[in-house]
């Protein structure tokens, strides 16, 4: 796959699969700074962005880029966050973001501080609570890693959100996503990339596994001679989510492996690493929110990529009203499989620590399975037995009824 480079100067043309995957980082990027700003005692709230790839912050259109998403939403979020702290009688947060966009293509950062330059004056002005720094950078990724830890490390930043949007080619290393992920205390990453290359990348490094991998698929290492051979095919959205996941997973605690919703061909994936089970279950929850922007082919449980074309049919799941009731049916299930295996009782923080590597379920969905079955109770710390959803807490626990009706603990999940 050629990389067709975007020319900023000139006005770059916003694609489908970019518009989609901004749309979930604006809505996630606002929720995540809604989540971290609701403490009581708050009184202010340090992060820093980086934008790896950053582009040069609007496209032909008039729509903004990634860059200009992030400035945006920390003006709407800190106002917003604000005036409901104000409602529940709390004092008033102020946020402190170090801002690092960082592109290769010169013409591109020229562009980006004309884009961005009305909106940090307007935040100077009339924001006074939203303190922004921005350090441009003018480097391939790599090149830029070690400058732009150097300015992490020398703020002392503990929270930290990468954007590493990649124009279609790897160009960020494996040990590159390992060390951001290892660095800071509370970091994540969004992490776009084509298909093509990682497949280009197995077939030269260990085709022998890549063949492994794609046997239950039916689809041979042959077959990847043609670049959109079966790119349109459920099927293959199955085997290339395997081996996306079987790829990055150890780079991050939590790991979402899923595509880009794409009819024309499923050729691009939208990451987000995590080392908290809670980001992971903010990202399910807001891709419902969201659905049919990014896809998943397999289970709907507890284990999604245990799915076997020999013997299951598999489903496409895109995170709307059928994929939910698909989820909660196995849920059903699986859920007092995974409590019997823990020795029939299982603490709630140790169940999420447990399952959000491996599922695509909405958090809504999980509790009322839990809440549902027959077989399973939920038990408060104070002895009580809770009997609301909603109302499922970390400190509870979750544990087997001494008489249970029949459930197939022994079928195989697959």
């Amino acid at each position: 796959m050629a990389e067709k480079p975007y020319q900023w100067a000139e006005g770059a043309v916003l694609e489908d699969h970019s518009r989609r995957k901004h749309k979930i980082l604006r809505e996630y990027f606002f929720n995540y700074l809604s989540v971290r700003c609701q403490i009581a005692q708050m009184e202010r709230f340090r992060l820093a962005i980086v934008d790896g790839f950053a582009g040069g912050g609007k496209y032909s259109c008039g729509t903004s880029g990634s860059p200009l998403i992030f400035v945006e939403e920390l003006k709407r979020a800190i106002e917003a966050v604000n005036t409901h702290r104000a409602t529940q009688g709390l004092g008033p947060v102020e946020i402190e973001c170090l801002f690092i966009p960082n592109d290769y293509s010169r013409d591109a950062i020229e562009t980006l501080k004309a884009n961005l330059a009305p909106l940090q004056a307007e935040i100077a002005a009339n924001v006074p609570r939203l303190h922004l720094r921005v350090e441009y950078l003018n480097q391939s990724f790599e090149e830029a890693y070690p400058q732009i830890k150097q300015l992490l490390e020398q703020g002392r930043y503990r929270n930290v959100l990468f954007n590493l949007d990649q124009c279609g080619h790897s160009k960020v290393q494996r040990a590159t996503l390992v060390d951001i992920m290892r660095s800071y205390q509370s970091v994540e990453i969004f992490y776009t990339f084509a298909i093509q290359t990682l497949l280009t990348y197995l077939q030269t490094t260990d085709p022998t596994r890549l063949a492994s991998q794609l046997q239950p698929f039916d689809i041979s290492v042959n077959d990847l001679q043609s670049q959109t051979l079966g790119m349109n095919k459920q099927h293959w959205l199955g085997a290339a989510e395997r081996l996306v996941f079987d790829s990055f997973n150890g780079c991050a605690t939590y790991v979402s492996p899923f595509s880009i919703n794409n009819p024309d061909g499923w050729r691009y994936w939208l990451i987000h690493f995590a080392n908290s089970y809670r980001a992971r279950q903010v990202y399910n929850n807001l891709l419902h929110a969201n659905s049919s922007e990014q896809a998943h082919y397999g289970r709907a449980g507890l284990h999604m990529l245990s799915y076997d074309p020999r013997h299951d049919d598999g489903l496409l799941y895109l995170f709307d009203v059928t994929g939910r009731e698909s989820a909660r049916d196995r849920l059903l299930i699986d859920i007092p499989r995974l409590i019997s295996e823990s020795g029939n009782v299982i603490g709630v923080g140790e169940f999420y620590e447990g399952i959000y590597n491996a599922t695509p379920a909405h958090s809504e969905d999980i509790h009322q399975a839990i809440i549902d079955n027959p077989d399973l109770e939920v038990v408060t710390p104070a002895g009580g037995e809770r009997r609301s959803a909603r109302a499922i807490a970390v400190g509870d626990v979750v544990k087997l009824k001494r008489q249970t009706s029949f459930f197939p603990m022994f079928f195989d999940p697959a």
